[in-house]
């Protein structure tokens, strides 16, 4: 459950950066990793999710 909780502590931090008003360079990065996160998530849940989570990095790629 390893990975589980390294999303659940990004987005922790998320909710907290957005709280103190941080810069959107910073939630940005914590966006990619968060990202980075879901797809081992999705990969330790099965290839279909990795899936789903590839297009979501796509989608945050072409965001820059």
């Amino acid at each position: 459950m390893d990975v589980v909780d390294r999303v659940l502590t990004r987005l922790d931090r998320i909710e907290s950066l957005e709280r103190g008003h941080a810069g959107k360079p910073a939630l940005l990065e914590e966006l990619r990793l968060l990202v980075g996160e879901a797809e081992a998530w999705a990969r330790w849940e099965g290839d279909g999710q990795a899936r789903v989570a590839e297009k979501v990095r796509e989608g945050v790629e072409g965001m820059q």
